[in-house]
């Protein structure tokens, strides 16, 4: 073991010493099969077969989406969240067909009609996942899928400002125009 060097001082405390590891040798790397991009997978199946959603992700039927917004809508005027709005993004969006806003005037409210409306999704048929729902003290986004769901304090809805992104006076998405 070896000794502290002394100068003339005793040692605070106990001296440690630290043996060093051993070197081990590093496991040979693994080759990774490289994964498929869209833009293959679009030359390869042509720009029709590219896929608009995530893996795994099943589009809803126009009238069960509609019966899901009806539910939402009804048990946010049930807790008096003010400005409604239902934006229609099919086409616009990859990730979802409706985006619903509503603002509640304060963090307790906007947790009552989170859980409210979580309730009327599980009553419609739809079950929720925990991990789907993200809330701070002014915002709320509840993800079902086809149907997102923003619940606002005032300030943040005008903050973020979704209507203008997402709305129908919302600029057209890029890409091709048809015609």
């Amino acid at each position: 073991m070896p000794r502290a060097r002394t100068t003339g001082a005793k040692p605070a405390g106990p001296v440690q010493v630290r043996a060093t590891p051993t070197a081990r040798p590093k496991p040979p790397a693994k080759a990774k099969p490289e994964p498929a991009t869209t833009a293959k997978r679009q030359v390869a199946a042509g720009p029709e077969a590219a896929p608009k959603r995530p893996r795994g992700k099943v589009k809803l039927a126009p009238d069960r989406l509609e019966e899901l917004v009806a539910a939402v809508r009804a048990s946010l005027e049930d807790d008096k969240a003010e400005d409604i709005v239902v934006l229609d993004v099919t086409g616009r969006s990859d990730v979802t067909d409706r985006m619903i806003l509503a603002t509640g005037q304060v963090e307790r409210q906007l947790q009552a009609m989170a859980t409210h409306v979580e309730d009327a999704l599980e009553k419609a048929g739809m079950k929720i996942r925990r991990n789907k729902i993200e809330a701070s003290p002014d915002w709320v986004l509840i993800d079902a899928g086809d149907l997102l769901i923003h619940l606002f304090r005032p300030e943040m809805r005008v903050t973020y400002g979704l209507e203008r992104m997402w709305g129908p006076q919302s600029p057209a998405p890029e890409g091709p125009s048809e015609g």
